[in-house]
């Protein structure tokens, strides 16, 4: 569901999707190819949530601001399921692991890679290309181009996912009405 916030409205893309179950409130930007997955939930009560061209929220993930913390993700960003996203700067490129924690103030350089159930603190800055695991999350390596390279594959294949179930997603209300199921 899509609701405004006392003056603040979401804009979104007329190229972008949100799943059926998925919320976003408040003062909240979808550009272009952006596709945000079932269960998944952005607030922006306070401060701005702004999501690139091509990035992906997968499901369940939690989005959020704080006064003076908004979240400004860059573009082609995969943000993984589960994942908990607050306050933060993003960099294009980057994927942020499935349950990962990235909190208010943190920067998350371009093309980097946060391990799954990583937890960066407030304020920690990461630089460009990183590798970057564990809780609390350090900086294991410099990623190569060729990590670079299918790193990118996931916000490839939710740019063209979201296409599909834009067109093809339907919902049914019993079972035996869809053609050959019981």
């Amino acid at each position: 569901m899509i609701y405004a916030f006392n003056d603040k409205v979401p804009q979104l893309s007329p190229a972008c999707w949100v799943a059926p179950n998925a919320t976003v409130v408040g003062d909240i930007l979808l550009e272009e190819d952006v596709s945000v997955w079932w269960g998944a939930v952005m607030r922006a009560e306070e401060e701005r949530i702004h999501i690139g061209a091509g990035s992906n929220v997968q499901d369940n993930a939690v989005l959020h601001v704080d006064p003076g913390f908004p979240l400004l993700i860059g573009r082609n960003v995969t943000i993984g399921h589960l994942a908990m996203v607050h306050g933060c700067t993003v960099g294009d490129g980057s994927l942020i692991g499935i349950g990962a924690t990235v909190l208010n103030g943190a920067r998350i350089g371009r093309d980097c890679l946060i391990g799954a159930h990583a937890f960066i603190a407030e304020g920690k800055e990461i630089p460009d290309r990183s590798l970057v695991l564990g809780a609390p999350g350090k900086v294991v390596r410099t990623l190569s181009d060729e990590d670079v390279e299918r790193m990118r594959a996931p916000a490839a294949v939710y740019q063209q996912r979201w296409k599909s179930y834009a067109k093809g997603l339907r919902p049914i209300s019993a079972p035996g009405t869809v053609p050959g199921q019981p």
